[in-house]
């Protein structure tokens, strides 16, 4: 064999040992070059079998995190596709075929390739820790399992266990994998190459799934289970915009009884994929993924102490996601209430995280404690604002703040809308403050907005996304602005479907136009959650603020209904009815509605605005703002960002467009002068 890069080769007693250490990489993934010295290991074997060989990863980060998707973006055509597609399933037979045992030993995460791979051995054994996450999440990229996995994987733990697992992209711990048969046994750490050893030297028989789970792959019944999956599918993954879990489906339901044609077929059902534009979409999105991670990456900060003041919604639920993500936290409120609700949700949070691992859960709420008198600030390095949404509050406790709290820590504030030079006003450190904008619910929303004010110091904003990256938050650098990057551009969005509500357009067509479009939600079922107050009082700050001509406008419809208490989910009424908290659709009314101009009113309002984001230099490019939508909104991911969707469209389309509806409708529609090519603000 040739020299190894990426491979630690040990013999121990008869056994060969090869660690995976993927060079110059934090995490191993599959490379072409790392499969190249793979399948040398294996050729070797197999002409000197070993007594067994253990797979294992030779870094603390996991065992393998999938095929390295930088590679997909270097892929020209199927056909490209398809012969690395074949590479990879070569060397997994290969594996599969070995004359000794193969074990894969998994130290923390397997995941998408890194499983397959694992698939193809004997046994697998799983680090018995919350760090260790197992799956197959290659839907998330707008493609499937490829590497044999859709075989083995059925073969292993059967059909509606496999189909699931896969269609939904999801992750499991451990000991659930044990449960499903992905994994044979789960041991401590100190006992994993032991356990390794032990299964080498018994050869039990592999796992076969139950009987049931085997007659489900017989012919006559694979088309009534497909339906049932696509039922399932439809609800979440629309087929026209993520083909990859339909292409999973009816691969199965066509070949799920002929191995060999299944592995021919999952191979070009990959190919014709990972070519589409769905897949290149979702591959820029992980990559700008990537990026926002690597904002965190380049300073560590781990306060010993994190104080919130405010014990709402959002500052408790700051709280309790900084104590589960191992910080000691205090958070301060003058009312008994509001920290004992705090603490409620947060039993209720790490109850959820932590069900397997309930030990866990109370070392975190162990970390928390409620703090009526603000004692958690003199010893604080981080000290988190998350108040009333009112200026002067805000000023009056930073300047009470700053006098108060150790030298060297870290003032932040969770404002949505106020610009940090007003936050700022009377602070002798004004460089201390930087903004640390989370969204609502904390526990679910991925993306933390880092707001700079003009006096904020370098040192602030690296502390500030190495803090955000150490609970497992995406850092996005903004520009001090009124509604910063997400809200700003958010807000025409939603004031343009409230618009269209009085003009008498019905609620659930607008949403659906939205949904239709690739949106999580509709506009108006999300001003109702988030609640129509906040978007009332965000709404008139942008309003008083946005230097925009024609000048940003609130509905009057949205002041009546704040007006008559109808504040959406939380009140029981909105745009929508809420019994019980679940949002109630009507039907949509007989009538004649132009879908296409709904869906153009509210997408290229957002478009204008993230123009003029980009115009003023609130974010620093637009892949960043495309990032920041994404993660901040759910913006449809498969279509890659709003400016990737605009780039798609052409900016003389877009211009073409808003114009016109500024002909039609009105001049709030005016294009920006950022389309033409001025990147001057008007």
């Amino acid at each position: 064999m040739s020299e190894l890069k990426h491979w630690r080769v040990e013999h121990d007693d008869g056994i060969h040992w090869w660690r995976i250490d993927v060079a110059d990489a934090g995490a191993n993934v599959l490379r072409r070059e790392v499969l190249e010295e793979l399948e040398q290991l294996v050729e070797a074997a197999r002409t000197e079998p070993p007594c067994g060989i253990v797979i294992t990863s030779a870094k603390d980060s996991g065992f393998i995190a999938g095929a390295d998707v930088h590679e997909f973006t270097t892929i020209a055509d199927e056909g490209q596709a398809l012969e690395l597609i074949r590479r990879g399933q070569g060397v997994m037979d290969r594996i599969e075929a070995l004359p000794c045992p193969v074990l894969a030993l998994i130290n923390g995460f397997c995941l998408g390739g890194g499983l397959e791979l694992a698939l193809a051995c004997d046994y697998r054994i799983a680090l018995d820790d919350p760090k260790t996450r197992i799956g197959l999440p290659e839907v998330r990229l707008g493609i499937h399992p490829g590497f044999g996995g859709t075989v083995r994987a059925i073969e292993t733990i059967g059909v509606l266990p496999a189909m699931n697992l896969m269609l939904a992209g999801s992750t499991v711990d451990a000991r659930k994998a044990k449960r499903l048969g992905l994994v044979d046994d789960r041991v401590p750490e100190r006992q994993l190459e032991a356990a390794a050893r032990y299964w080498l030297k018994k050869r039990p028989p592999r796992r076969r799934p139950a009987w049931h789970q085997r007659l489900l792959n017989l012919a006559p019944l694979r088309p009534l289970v497909a339906r049932l999956l696509g039922r399932a599918v439809a609800r979440k993954a629309p087929r026209r915009h993520y083909p990859a879990p339909w292409a999973l489906i009816e691969l199965w339901q066509q070949h799920g009884g002929d191995r060999r044609a299944m592995f021919a077929h999952e191979a070009k059902s990959v190919a014709r994929l990972i070519c589409g534009e769905t897949a290149r979409n979702l591959v820029r999105v992980f990559l700008l993924q990537d990026r926002l991670k690597s904002l965190g990456r380049q300073q560590t900060f781990r306060p010993t102490h994190v104080h919130i003041v405010g014990g709402g919604v959002m500052g408790g639920d700051i709280a309790a996601w900084a104590a589960v993500n191992g910080y000691r936290t205090s958070v301060q409120d003058t009312r008994p209430e509001a920290l004992a609700a705090t603490m409620g949700r947060a039993a209720k949070l790490c109850r959820r995280r932590f069900r397997s691992w309930p030990h866990l859960g109370t070392a975190a709420l162990d970390r928390l404690y409620p703090d009526l008198e603000g004692s958690g600030r003199a010893h604080a390095g981080l000290v988190i604002e998350a108040i009333v949404e009112n200026r002067t509050a805000k000023q009056s406790l930073f300047r009470e703040l700053e006098g108060q709290v150790p030298e060297g820590c870290l003032l932040a504030t969770n404002t949505s809308s106020i610009p940090l030079e007003e936050i700022a006003e009377g602070l002798q450190h004004p460089e201390r403050l930087v903004g640390l904008h989370f969204f609502n619910p904390v526990a679910k929303m991925p993306l933390v907005e880092i707001v700079r004010g003009q006096a904020t110091s370098d040192e602030a904003m690296a502390h500030a996304a190495a803090w955000s990256k150490a609970i497992g938050k995406l850092p996005l650098p903004v520009r001090s602005s009124p509604g910063f990057l997400v809200n700003r551009i958010l807000m025409p969005y939603l004031l343009e479907a409230i618009l269209m509500v009085e003009e008498g357009i019905p609620a659930v067509v607008i949403d659906r136009c939205a949904t239709r479009f690739g949106m999580p939600m509709g506009p108006l079922d999300l001003a109702d959650t988030v609640g129509l107050d906040i978007c009332l009082h965000v709404g008139r700050n942008l309003a008083e603020h946005l230097p925009s001509d024609p000048p940003l406008t609130v509905p009057r419809h949205l002041q009546r209904l704040v007006e008559q208490g109808h504040l959406g989910k939380k009140s029981g009424q909105g745009f929508y009815r809420w019994p019980s908290g679940r949002i109630q659709r009507p039907k949509a009314p007989p009538g004649h509605w132009d879908r296409d101009r709904i869906t153009d009113r509210m997408v290229l309002r957002l478009l204008n605005e993230a123009a003029a984001c980009l115009a003023e230099g609130v974010v620093e490019d637009a892949d960043l703002l495309d990032a920041g939508m994404i993660f901040g909104t759910g913006f449809a991911p498969f279509r890659g960002g709003p400016m990737h969707y605009a780039r798609k469209l052409g900016h003389d389309e877009v211009q073409r467009r808003l114009n016109a509806l500024a002909e039609a409708i009105d001049v709030r529609f005016r294009p920006h002068p950022w389309w033409s090519g001025d990147t001057k603000t008007p």
